[in-house]
């Protein structure tokens, strides 16, 4: 009987064993890229196969975006209020209303270039056929992303649940 207990007693020690190990192993990119100093970023390098030189270069270019990117975002929040104060006090389309519209829009415009120009220069720092690779990934998850598709898909599926 004792003899059984040192099996259990080993064989439950060696899974334990196994799982740390095999945890650790499978977390260990994650855990390399959280130490670099810009995890944001870190995939980058590798995914894209990126030098020392090239991904410096890709970093403090982030950087310089990223503070343009926060002030574009604040005047969008603030025209979204405007927007949102001016739908509260109306019931009909105004002149008003249509100018926040516009400028909303154009706010979001302006966002998005600065955006796809930020990407074309990331691009042109890579390898070409990386920089090709790149342009194709972050465009699909940004600027031609099926967000307008879903969100027509979902008004969709909501007219014909009241429809029935």
């Amino acid at each position: 009987m004792k003899r059984a207990w040192v099996i259990l007693l080993a064989g439950l020690f060696l899974a334990c064993a196994a799982y740390f190990c095999s945890y650790y192993a499978g977390t260990a990119r994650s855990h390399r890229l959280e130490g670099s100093g810009t995890p944001e970023l870190a995939w980058l390098k590798e995914e894209f196969h990126l030098t020392d030189a090239e991904f410096a270069r890709i970093k403090q270019m982030h950087e310089g975006y990223l503070a343009g990117c926060a002030q574009r975002c604040r005047h969008i929040d603030e025209k979204n209020a405007q927007l949102r104060a001016l739908l509260a006090a109306s019931n009909k389309m105004t002149p008003e209303i249509e100018q926040a519209l516009a400028e909303s829009a154009r706010l979001r415009t302006e966002c998005q270039r600065q955006m796809l120009d930020h990407f074309y220069q990331v691009s042109q720092t890579m390898p070409p056929e990386q920089g090709k690779r790149y342009l194709a990934w972050v465009q699909g998850q940004t600027i031609l992303s099926d967000t307008h598709s879903q969100m027509q898909q979902s008004q969709n599926r909501h007219e014909e649940m009241h429809h029935h």
